[in-house]
């Protein structure tokens, strides 16, 4: 049942990290890559400040922030900044 519950958060954090980061979804596939990546850097950047979560909607948002800088992080090695596209090209 855990398992189960990982990919669904993961998939729920996936789709909400994407759409904030890029403005749409990234698919079933990504979206889920994307969630459990992130839910892993989460925990592990959660756990070494400190912070502890319990329940669905927390694990959710702490695996939110991680797909989120894992996809920050994905944009500056390939080049494709977050901010140029709103801003322009340089």
């Amino acid at each position: 049942m855990n398992v189960l519950l990982f990919l669904v958060v993961g998939l729920f954090a996936g789709w909400i990290a994407s759409s904030l980061m890029k403005g749409q979804g990234m698919g079933l596939v990504g979206n889920l890559v994307v969630g459990m990546v992130g839910a892993f850097l989460g925990g592990l950047l959660f756990d070494m400040v400190g912070v502890v979560t319990h329940g669905f909607w927390s694990s959710l948002g702490m695996s939110v922030i991680g797909a989120m800088i894992f996809l920050f992080l994905i944009g500056l090695i390939s080049g494709n900044f977050l901010g140029r596209r709103h801003f322009g090209q340089f």
